[in-house]
């Protein structure tokens, strides 16, 4: 049975734009395929479109089914359907600026992404073929792989604000696989482990005889990433890049990871996880800087870690979890020790890696009290201070390099890196909980 063929409305340009706006939303992140936008086609014409309110929500209707790609639709149906201050807007995102020639104000949530999903890929200050300016500006178009390359290497706290907008870009799609950890539990699939009750129950349903011998397979399980990042002020130039990258890795689905959770602190700790599953990243650290009453004050690591081993270590702490610490082991906190409660979360995580915006320098030495409190439980001690280090990131977890610990040890008087004396540490721990318990 064949369809009669759809009538379009009056103008066929209508459906032609309502074609490329749903082709921008897909490439601002909905998920939008063919059959939404002929839905689209036929609602409008249901419901007319004269009305600009009414054509607004029709197509927020036909496009929109998660929360947070509302706002990434309101800001592309502006940008798209004629409003041409805030496209003007949208281009100050995207080219060079001079301070204080036009006037500045923080992205709201979704904007670059519109200004991303509608405005060429081109480079808009570009001069067009032809023209005057052509004739003038020579472009060495060698030096293009070269800048992207010298940006990643370049340190956060040196990047000018334009290089800093391209950087978050990069960072955006970094990604950071992990392979899965075998778990005590199997699958009754093909494998190379016997399954002798597999076997039995299968020979039950022959009379007891044996006609296959079955086997199974160990059962995976993805590790969860927990995420401890220092928003000191000393840290203020490396904690909104390095969270703009656990931003992309925690929306970011198929890198192996079973759940992400994201920690702040500095003079006390917070909890941002449910705002860092925001999909947009404007809108995710607009949400985590408002949680965060403590960006760019002091620094209590001693005391902060301590808190998140009495209260969340437990909670996401388990299935082999990975702890991500970022911070300059910088604690300014006169009668905090380190060293326990770091030694209290080696036993709890399966691995620690430390990124430490420190390393950049060739003389780094351990000698803060903080640093070589802390350095002996970590598994991995790494530079964090541009995107080459962050990308370096998933070589150390598959391979397993421990970076720089054994040197910085070194430094300290321990030439050999060995692993903390755990069951101590839990003998004495429990010897104190008893003394505590006697009267």
């Amino acid at each position: 049975m064949r369809h009669a063929p759809l009538e379009l409305p009056d103008h066929p340009k209508l459906t032609e734009n309502i074609t490329h706006f749903a082709r921008a939303l897909r490439k601002a992140g909905l998920a939008i395929g063919p059959g939404r936008i002929a839905e689209a086609i036929v609602a409008v014409k249901a419901a007319g479109f004269t009305d600009k309110a009414d054509f607004f929500w029709t197509l927020h209707a036909c496009f929109v089914s998660r929360p947070d790609d509302r706002a990434v639709f309101a800001q592309i149906f502006r940008l798209y359907w004629r409003d041409p201050q805030f496209l003007e807007h949208m281009m100050t995102f995207l080219t060079p600026a001079v301070r204080g020639v036009q006037d500045e104000r923080r992205a709201q949530a979704a904007e670059r992404r519109a200004a991303q999903a509608l405005l060429p890929d081109e480079d808009p200050t570009a001069p067009v073929p032809g023209s005057d300016d052509a004739t003038e500006i020579d472009i060495d178009a060698t030096q293009t792989a070269s800048a992207e390359e010298r940006l990643k290497t370049l340190d956060f706290e040196q990047m000018t604000t334009t290089e800093m907008a391209q950087a978050k870009r990069l960072l955006a799609k970094l990604r950071l696989p992990v392979p899965p950890l075998p778990s005590r539990r199997f699958h009754a699939l093909p494998g190379p482990r016997p399954d002798w009750r597999g076997t039995l129950r299968q020979s039950m349903r022959h009379g007891g005889e044996v006609t296959h011998f079955a086997t199974k397979r160990v059962r995976e399980k993805p590790p969860r990433l927990v995420v401890l990042c220092d928003i000191s002020g000393s840290m203020a130039d490396y904690s909104r890049p390095v969270l703009h990258f656990v931003h992309a890795v925690a929306n970011r689905p198929g890198q192996g990871w079973g759940e992400v959770h994201a920690f702040t602190f500095g003079t006390r700790l917070t909890n941002i996880t449910r705002h860092m599953r925001t999909r947009d990243v404007d809108a995710a650290l607009a949400l985590a800087g408002a949680e965060a009453q403590d960006w760019e004050g002091g620094t209590r690591i001693a005391s902060c870690l301590h808190g998140f081993n009495r209260d969340w270590s437990r909670r996401v702490l388990g299935q082999g979890a990975v702890v991500l610490l970022i911070t300059d082991g910088l604690d300014r906190d006169p009668d905090g020790d380190a060293g326990p409660v770091m030694e209290r979360l080696s036993l709890t995580a399966r691995q620690i890696i430390w990124l430490n915006p420190l390393l950049r320098f060739d003389s780094f030495a351990p000698k803060a009290r903080g640093v070589r409190q802390m350095l002996p439980f970590v598994d991995v001690f790494r530079a964090g201070h541009n995107i080459a280090a962050l990308e370096g990131l998933a070589a150390a977890l598959a391979t397993g390099n421990t970076g720089d610990k054994a040197r910085a040890m070194a430094m300290m008087g321990t030439p050999n890196a060995q692993e903390p004396d755990r069951l101590g540490w839990s003998l004495q721990h429990r010897l104190a909980s008893l003394q505590k318990r006697t009267p």
